[in-house]
């Protein structure tokens, strides 16, 4: 029998998981496997590798037309894709920036390195198996080293334990499982598992690289993966859409990953937050499929929920290409009325790109909204001292290692050998995934690129995500390296804060790398040939995708069972790498009376300073382990250092989280206050499990990424914002800070916040925030998944 707070609880349970908006109760939550039928006679795969799953376009035009009756206007592509996904589309607001959807996304795809903690998460939820198609996706904790095939059979020496855990879990519990080597999530993903008018989740945040397949990608923490993964509607603030409109065409140097360092410039690494970013216009037509997904992908870095394009030919032509020719065709008879924006759609803002007139483009450094056109970098350079010698230049990466980026590349390879010359600086290829890399290799791509000097790496993320074993600088040089990655954080390639990290297409990084300097412009600047003639680079050419298709190389897919219940799935209480998951305590009714600040962060403050990848990888599925890495990077106001703060209790200095283990171990709970776009940058819901684990309670901040903003409230912290940002700079760190009236925490009602001063002086101050009340209960349960948890044994009593 349930006790009477146990009985309140569920209550509480069913408003977190049908927000009174899902069709049927939760009491009546089905835990069997979710068919994927088509409703009517046609019956499409959404995969080849999944051939009982299908493509619904069916009950989404008749969930959507549901919606344009109720609200009577012309709907974006952004919001077709996302009302008929609705899972309540006759009772849903749709308001856009308001209110707060209830979908049914179309599957799950998680990547290793989030996926331990996820599936660590399922497990507790005490689920037989996923309800709704799922993949796991190897490739981060791959590290470059000597080069692909040498660092993948190292990889899986290292990690054989998380390897094994993840690929039986993926067998017990109906979940697909890429192994390693078998390339990065998003090019997997765009090969094998994206379409037209898709809703995907991933536990990734370059997840809308399937954007250029028509499809609404979206990144999220493990903890939404979980919910989708227990049939549960996934719940999204209605996102604004910003609409950016081409015209002309990509010609000579300009690539598509112009457009969107052109366009993070403009919005900077916050103005795409709380919105989609939808592209339209003739210039579309210009950009192939995979050039399509190179720009959403990067949309990340602007903060946007996802970017998305047209149904067009470009990924009709790409779909055939990967054999899934039917969908296309399937699509083609959907295209006006769920895959186009109607005629006369609004946008909340609209950005005009001239795609002739558009400049190639390098953005950096430190961060990828600082964007110089190309004609003007050296200038930058020059001015702000910036190291002038390339170090070393980085091709590859989910961004940019489609076909066409490698031919080219291959395209001015192929002229500086005609010239006699290699390339001045280290120079490395990462191909995107497996069928990428059998491709270049038997086309004699790759054999290109390494005659003028390429290492060809594993297809993984590498030195994009700092899994790079860097040798050729001492930590703490100053250095410049060249990427055609997404992210060049401080730290974020090689964990040296005095890299200068800059990100460009793979066509300037390859040409810079042949002069070794980064004020190098190939559009007006010479190199010298072997026999000491100057010669000026030609504009790169290259094929959209093979004349002879695509090999698919070595099956590195590992299909589940079709019972794998008998299935075992172990964690050894002794593992370093993993461990199995405890609950968080439930709020105990109290308000938070003087909590000690654990850190007052100054300035940036992405989910790589909170939670830092490179060698903590590795300690992904070990919450506890993985903490030690919490807040390392942040720079604490007091003293302008990362990694040292002053424990209040014993007023000694230490390391953050040393600092946050001794007041857990005191029952003293605390606060971290923030900046600007606290959380940017990632899906890493470590960043909000870690300060959740060492006895963190609130996080008080200028304004917040949504992904991260959404993660803190999934593991029962209060994400509260400054009502008047200035209030920022009413804290000290040696402040104590008290949160009252939490009793009457409710929907857009502030909370109150007050703050004691070293002197006993007290200021009370406003705070806002976005809960809901299905995430109150989050909040009051101690988690969204000690909701879920306590509602899924209520059902077996």
């Amino acid at each position: 029998m349930l006790s009477r707070s146990s009985c309140s609880l569920v209550s509480s349970i069913e408003k977190f998981a049908c927000a009174t908006q899902t069709i049927s109760s939760v009491r009546h939550l089905s835990l069997t496997r979710t068919v994927y039928a088509a409703t009517k006679s046609k019956q499409v795969p959404m995969s080849r590798l999944e051939p009982n799953k299908y493509v619904n376009y069916e009950k989404h035009a008749t969930t959507l037309d549901i919606v344009k009756k109720r609200i009577s206007q012309p709907l974006t592509l952004s919001e077709k894709i996302l009302y008929s996904h609705a899972d309540d589309p006759k009772n849903q607001k749709f308001e856009r920036g308001t209110s707060y959807l209830r979908l049914r996304p179309d599957r799950v795809a998680m990547q290793d390195a989030t996926a331990q903690m996820a599936v660590l998460q399922f497990i507790s939820s005490g689920l037989p198996n996923v309800l709704c198609p799922s993949t796991i996706h190897c490739d981060h904790l791959i590290e470059a080293q000597l080069g692909g095939e040498q660092d993948l059979k190292r990889a899986k020496d290292l990690n054989k334990e998380v390897y094994n855990f993840l690929a039986t879990a993926g067998a017990k519990y109906d979940i697909g499982f890429w192994k390693p080597g078998s390339g990065i999530i998003h090019q997997i993903i765009l090969e094998n598992y994206a379409f037209p008018g898709l809703l995907l989740i991933g536990t990734d945040s370059h997840t809308p690289n399937g954007g250029g397949l028509g499809g609404l990608c979206i990144g999220v923490g493990g903890a939404d993966a979980v919910d989708v993964m227990a049939n549960m509607p996934w719940e999204l603030k209605c996102p604004k859409v910003i609409g950016v409109r081409l015209t002309g065409q990509l010609n000579g140097w300009t690539s598509p990953k112009d457009v969107i360092l052109k366009l993070a410039g403009i919005l900077t690494v916050k103005g795409g937050t709380g919105a989609i970013i939808e592209y339209f216009g003739p210039g579309v037509q210009s950009i192939s499929c995979t050039g399509m997904a190179t720009i959403c992908n990067m949309g990340a870095e602007i903060g946007a929920t996802t970017s998305v394009f047209p149904y067009n030919v470009r990924m009709a032509e790409y779909l055939k290409a990967t054999k899934r020719e039917d969908i296309a065709k399937f699509a083609n008879e959907y295209k006006d009325v769920l895959l186009t924006a109607d005629e006369g759609a609004k946008y909340d803002r609209v950005i005009d790109i001239n795609l002739s007139e558009l400049e190639p483009h390098v953005n950096g450094p430190f961060t990828p909204d600082l964007a110089h056109p190309i004609d003007k970098l050296g200038q930058q350079a020059e001015k702000n001292k910036w190291p002038l010698d390339i170090k070393v230049g980085l091709i590859g990466s989910c961004t940019n290692s489609s076909y066409e980026d490698m031919t080219r590349s291959a395209s001015i390879a192929q002229q500086a050998i005609d010239k006699g010359i290699k390339a001045k600086s280290i120079f490395t290829v990462t191909p995107g995934s497996e069928q990428i890399r059998a491709t270049i290799e038997r086309d004699g791509i790759a054999e290109k690129l390494r005659a003028i000097g390429g290492i060809v790496l594993a297809n993984a993320c590498g030195p994009c995500i700092g899994q790079w074993d860097r040798q050729d600088i001492k930590k703490g040089e100053k250095n410049t390296i060249i990427s055609s990655y997404n992210r060049n954080f401080t730290g974020r390639n090689d964990a040296n804060p005095q890299t200068h990290s800059f990100v460009t297409s793979p066509d300037l990084v390859t040409a810079m790398v042949l002069s070794g300097d980064l004020r190098f412009n190939p559009l007006t600047d010479s190199l010298t040939a072997a026999d000491g003639s100057k010669f000026k680079l030609k504009p790169p050419s290259g094929d959209n995708l093979p004349a002879r298709g695509f090999d698919p190389g070595v099956d590195t897919y590992q299909e589940p069972p079709k019972d794998g219940s008998s299935l075992k799935v172990d964690v050894d209480p002794k593992s370093t790498r993993l461990q199995l998951l405890e609950p968080f305590q439930p709020w105990d009714g109290k308000d938070f009376v003087d909590y000690p600040i654990l850190i007052k962060i100054k300035g940036k403050c992405t989910a790589d300073h909170i939670s830092a990848a490179g060698p903590w990888l590795k300690y992904r599925g070990h919450l506890d382990n993985i903490s030690n890495n919490m807040f390392i990077g942040a720079v604490n106001e007091e003293n302008n250092e990362a990694n040292n703060i002053k424990n209040r209790l014993t007023n000694q200095w230490g390391k953050v989280p040393d600092v946050a283990r001794y007041y857990k171990s005191k029952n003293t709970p605390w606060i971290v206050v923030g900046d600007e776009n606290y959380g940017e940058g990632n899906t890493r819901e470590h960043a909000a499990l870690e300060p959740r684990h060492l006895g963190g309670r609130a996080i008080i901040v200028k304004s917040f990424a949504r992904i991260h903003e959404t993660n803190l409230k999934k593991q029962g912290l209060l994400a509260l914002t400054f009502d008047n940002p200035s209030d920022y700079d009413k804290i000290k760190p040696d402040d104590k800070l008290s949160l009252v009236g939490l009793n009457k925490l409710a929907p857009n009602k502030p909370v109150e916040c007050r703050i004691k001063h070293a002197d006993g002086t007290i200021e009370t101050i406003k705070l806002n925030h976005t809960f809901n009340e299905p995430q109150i209960e989050w909040f009051k349960a101690g988690s969204a998944l000690n909701a879920m948890r306590t509602y899924f044994a209520s059902r077996k009593q």
